[in-house]
């Protein structure tokens, strides 16, 4: 407690210090008279005066801030005020209240999915470090790195919005794109897998001829047209979650583990049709307490699988079941794609490169999520692209450098699987260095994408913020500063935290 209290000051002075000199900034550099400056209206100076008075700008900038300051401590007793915006008129609370939702739907799922996917191919390239995986993988990371937001998101918008929206109109590969395509695949699959020539060879045949079935299905059954998982698809994708999950955690020699993630699968393809039933009035809050009990099954299905280590297959059960409940969700998503696509609103081009949902579009719940994802796809992958790179490179080099420790070679050394060696002793310290920057990307979630969100028109925190230095607001850019600095020293309150928590040897100093 003495050291999260000592934490709690030191970051309330930085912020004290960090907003008085952004409202100083924000005080000489923006004046909010400029327009009535050049007005012809014959009570100009009335105007002006009038202003005057509104804004207090009679009175001196730093008795302005302390007034302020007065105002965001008035929270503590239930009466504090972050200003008025004196251009809409509304208050400032109600705009952050419209404006940091809207951001979090933006940039969580890219976020999430770019810590995901960078460390996870950051590992892979490090594990399989000076191969062609490697190469391709750290050429790749640089160009997205260098890559301009803007300019990615025009791309975006010319090729995965209205390209991809032509090609719906006739959704067919020919035979010469679905070649190129299965053996960009294959060569994709054989890097990764990687071992000797022989198993790259076979591994590079099968996904390439695996590759083209699945893109020759697609195209020859119109799937695109009217996508949907179904039973078969959610217990496929489902069985590789299960075997993927106890190979990465537990090993494939524990049956237990194996077989109860396995079961969960099955009970979630035999609930799949009942289920259709319960997501006919379905709402937010249902779907939340499903995944809850989704989990809860793999853990009861783990726990009653019991064994040495009851842990390991609940542990893994439960990761089955959310995973296998995700698919179903997303296979009742796909099931309204043809109506929504077809609708008076879309006309057939269901991707949007605008604003965050479809004016005028009605619908039950499944209509309303499929649009708020067909707005999501573009802004969310011109994020991915850019983090995904950096995400890449910090845990390739970490991974790297602790692989070289001694107590990794002693590991080897007593004859641990190489599975082991990585996940449970290199893996964990691996994350040590990306403890720093994940917490601190996440806290930065609620100051918005500013360049994304302006070009995909998102009202967000990003378009509040230049919204209100174009119009010389002050009130609601001190909001924004606001809140995005009190996220970032509680952000890296956290990370103190969080290495306590992946080293043992890390104690948080009272």
């Amino acid at each position: 407690m003495t050291f999260i209290g000592r934490r709690l000051l030191s970051s309330a002075i930085v912020l004290l210090g960090a907003t008085f000199i952004v409202y100083m900034l924000l005080a000489y550099a923006l004046d909010p008279l400029e327009d009535l400056y050049a007005s012809s209206a014959p009570n100009k100076e009335q105007l002006i005066q009038a202003r005057i008075r509104a804004l207090d700008l009679d009175t001196p900038p730093v008795i302005r801030y302390f007034k302020w300051v007065g105002g965001v401590l008035g929270y503590l007793i239930g009466k504090g005020t972050l200003g008025t915006s004196w251009v809409t008129g509304q208050e400032v609370t109600a705009m952050l209240s419209t404006a940091i939702p809207s951001s979090v739907k933006l940039i969580a799922l890219a976020t999430v999915l770019a810590i995901v996917l960078g460390v996870t191919v950051g590992i892979v390239s490090a594990l399989r470090q000076y191969t062609g995986f490697d190469y391709s993988v750290t050429f790749l990371s640089f160009v997205l790195y260098s890559l301009p937001s803007f300019w990615v998101a025009v791309l975006l918008k010319l090729w995965g919005a209205i390209g991809f929206n032509d090609f719906l109109a006739d959704p067919t590969l020919t035979w010469g794109t679905i070649a190129l395509l299965s053996v960009i695949g294959g060569a994709i699959w054989q890097a990764l897998i990687a071992g000797p020539r022989r198993q790259r060879l076979l591994t590079f045949g099968v996904s390439t001829l695996a590759t083209a079935t699945v893109l020759w299905a697609v195209t020859a059954s119109g799937w695109l047209l009217d996508p949907s998982l179904g039973m078969a698809g959610i217990g496929v994708l489902g069985a590789g979650a299960a075997v993927g999950v106890t190979a990465l955690t537990t090993g494939l020699q524990d049956k237990r583990a194996l077989y109860s993630s396995l079961t969960v699968v099955a009970i979630g393809v035999a609930l799949w049709y009942p289920l259709q039933y319960a997501f006919v009035d379905v709402t937010a809050l249902m779907i939340v307490g499903l995944a809850v009990v989704a989990v809860a099954v793999g853990v009861l299905v783990g726990f009653l699988f019991g064994g040495p280590d009851r842990g390991q297959s609940m542990r893994n059960a439960a990761i089955t079941a959310f995973v296998v409940g995700g698919l179903t969700y997303v296979d009742r998503v796909m099931q309204v794609w043809y109506k929504y696509s077809n609708s008076t609103k879309i006309n057939g081009r269901p991707i949007a490169t605008i604003g965050s949902q479809t004016p005028g579009l009605s619908g039950d719940y499944w209509v309303t999520t499929l649009d708020t994802f067909t707005h999501l796809v573009l802004p969310t992958i011109a994020l991915i692209l850019i983090s995904f790179a950096g995400y890449t490179r910090y845990s390739r080099a970490s991974l790297l450098e602790v692989m070289n420790q001694d107590y990794i070679r002693t590991a080897r050394a007593k004859g641990l699987p190489e599975r082991v060696v990585t996940v449970r002793h290199a893996f964990r310290n691996a994350l040590i260095p990306l403890a720093t920057i994940v917490p601190l990307d996440i806290a930065a979630l609620f100051g918005g994408a500013i360049i994304t969100e302006r070009i995909f028109s998102w009202s967000g925190m990003g378009s509040l913020f230049i919204h209100s230095l174009n119009a010389r607001d002050a009130d609601p850019i001190m909001g924004y500063f606001l809140v995005v600095g009190t996220m970032l020293v509680l952000a890296n309150i956290v990370v103190d935290f969080v290495y306590a928590a992946l080293d043992p040897r890390i104690r948080v100093n009272a």
